[in-house]
């Protein structure tokens, strides 16, 4: 009810915690991409998560900032890439993207928020499936015809499944999706290119995700805080698949509400379009 002050008049003091909404955009890391003897897999993009989470005032967040997954590479055999890491932010929990699979080791790309891409000559390989929270696909799923030229799958990407490898099919990544909770419309989470052994490799998502490799040309890495997965890899080129990229997490809330009182993890913040916008690259807390 309240307190007596010393002139004993009744002061009121309000019980009601001022609660407001806030838009969370949660981006997990992408998965790396294969390698094989013959060729390697694009690895899946990391999941993307837009849900909004109520708050109170002095309530705390704790963000974490999912990392990209490591590429297969060739010793013996060759490796399937490893997946990407969780992007974590209030009720949101990402799931990092699938690794590209490898052929003659584990053709089958791995699950993930999104699956990563087949490889394989004679055996086959299936696309993993997309299995994270949020908006993710599934992986390209190669034929497994012994017909030249040898090209993997695509990893899959936020907005659409990667592309089947397979003969003279190219193993594209699969597109990201767009969102403007930073201020701009940005698009993340783009699946890796597959490789190819003596044809064309794949080209990744929009979004982030990276090219494939080929005998001429080294397969790129997953765009960093956008969750992109990795391209796949082939034995000379140069028998390491590259790693996915990042993830981010996006916090925002009307601009009429207060800035945080505190904030770690050093995010950028900036207020526009009507909302207090904290980007986060790193893992932190914000208190409101």
């Amino acid at each position: 009810m309240g307190y007596v002050s010393a002139s004993n008049t009744p002061t009121i003091v309000s019980s009601i915690t001022d609660t407001f909404t806030c838009d969370v955009l949660c981006v997990s890391g992408g998965g790396g991409g294969g390698c094989g003897i013959y060729h390697g897999g694009g690895g899946g993009a990391g999941d993307v998560i837009e849900t909004v989470n109520l708050f109170a005032l002095g309530q705390t967040m704790t963000i974490t900032v999912g990392g990209g997954g490591a590429g297969g590479v060739v010793v013996s055999v060759g490796q399937r890439g490893t997946n990407g890491s969780s992007s974590i932010a209030g009720t949101a929990i990402g799931t990092g993207g699938g690794g590209g699979g490898s052929y003659n080791s584990n053709n089958t790309g791995a699950n993930g928020g999104s699956g990563g891409g087949g490889s394989g000559v004679g055996a086959g390989g299936t696309g993993g499936s997309a299995t994270g929270a949020g908006f993710g696909f599934a992986g390209g799923t190669s034929s497994g015809a012994y017909t030249s030229p040898y090209n993997a799958s695509g990893g899959g990407g936020a907005g659409s499944v990667g592309s089947n490898g397979g003969g003279s099919n190219v193993g594209n990544g699969g597109n990201g999706r767009s969102n403007s909770y930073s201020g701009a419309a940005v698009t993340y989470g783009g699946g890796g290119g597959g490789s190819t052994f003596g044809g064309i490799a794949g080209i990744g998502g929009t979004g982030g995700g990276g090219n494939g490799g080929s005998g001429t040309g080294n397969p790129t890495a997953g765009t960093a805080n956008l969750g992109g997965g990795g391209g796949g890899a082939e034995r000379f080129s140069p028998a390491v698949g590259a790693a996915g990229g990042s993830g981010i997490v996006i916090v925002r809330y009307v601009d009429t509400q207060p800035l945080a009182t505190s904030t770690t993890g050093s995010p950028t913040i900036t207020t526009t379009g009507g909302y207090r916008i904290y980007e986060f690259t790193g893992s932190g807390t914000i208190v409101f």
